[in-house]
């Protein structure tokens, strides 16, 4: 093999050593951001769910008085008729 065979197959070993480090980086970077993103939308769900646990007492009180309303109103309407 000549020098400038030996020389060339150094940079094209660096090259790939290079290539390879970069690559490896961009995989971690993908697995960090989908590993961000999971935790992102599991933070999403859970932020509504805990809202409507919360919520859903007031929600309950509301129906029971528009029920009340409604027939309320219907004893009204059957009274005039």
């Amino acid at each position: 093999m000549t020098p400038e065979e030996k020389e060339l197959l150094k940079k094209t070993a660096a090259l790939a050593e290079e290539s390879n480090s970069i690559l490896r980086s961009i995989q971690r970077s993908m697995r960090l951001a989908r590993i961000m993103t999971f935790i992102y939308w599991i933070f999403i769900i859970g932020s509504a769910i805990g809202a409507y646990y919360l919520i859903q007492p007031y929600v309950d009180q509301i129906i029971h008085l528009y029920g009340g309303a409604k027939t309320g109103i219907t004893n009204f309407n059957s009274f005039f008729k």
